[in-house]
C-alpha cells in the first residue's frame, strides 16, 4: 500500500521573493524533492493546507485529523510548520489510530537550496515504514513519540521532553 504524504505548508514549502525580501507559498516542493531523491516508494500526496504553523488553527488541526481518520493508507507522513509541530502531534496522538504517522519539516525553505528538508523528508519516509503504529515527529535523523517531544527554539532542535 502507498504512503500518504499530507502537505500542510511550514518552512517546507516557502519560497523567497526577492523584491519584498518575503517568504510566501505559491505551491509544494514535495514532488521535486521525491524525484531529486530519487525516491522509489508508492506515494499519494495531497495538498491540505499551505499555512505557516504559527498561523494554523485548532480548525486546521481538526481537518489534518479527519483526514487521517479517513486515510485508507495506514502509513502517513505529515509536512509541517516546525513551530507547532508538536501541537499537532498531540492532537493526533490523542486519537490512538491504528496507523503509523510521522510529522517532518524544515528549518530553512527546500528553495533556498541548502534546506534540511530533504534529509527530513527522506528519514520521515523511512521511519514510517518501521514504527508500530503511533505518531511520530522526525527530524534531523531521530524520531520522537508525540507525547515526548519539544521544540528547543534556543538551540533550533528538537528534543525529548524527558
Amino acid at each position: 500500500m502507498a504512503i500518504k504524504l499530507l502537505i500542510t505548508g511550514g518552512t517546507f514549502d516557502k519560497d523567497y521573493d526577492e523584491l519584498t525580501g518575503k517568504l510566501y507559498f505559491r505551491d509544494t516542493h514535495i514532488h521535486e524533492m521525491l524525484k531529486l531523491g530519487r525516491c522509489r516508494l508508492q506515494t499519494r500526496v495531497r495538498t491540505v493546507m499551505m499555512v505557516d504553523s504559527l498561523e494554523m488553527t485548532d480548525s486546521d488541526r481538526k481537518i489534518i485529523e479527519e483526514i487521517c481518520c479517513k486515510s485508507e493508507e495506514e502509513q502517513i507522513v505529515i509536512t509541517h510548520g516546525t513551530d507547532t509541530m508538536e501541537e499537532t502531534a498531540r492532537v493526533l496522538g490523542a486519537v490512538g489510530l491504528p496507523k503509523t504517522i510521522v510529522l517532518t519539516g524544515a528549518m530553512i525553505p527546500y528553495a533556498f537550496g541548502s534546506s534540511d528538508g530533504l534529509f527530513n523528508l527522506g528519514s520521515a519516509l523511512s521511519f514510517v515504514q518501521v514504527l508500530p503504529h503511533g505518531v511520530y515527529v522526525a527530524m534531523n535523523g531521530t524520531y520522537f513519540p508525540w507525547n515526548d517531544v519539544r521544540k528547543n527554539r534556543g538551540l533550533g532542535v528538537f528534543e525529548k521532553l524527558s
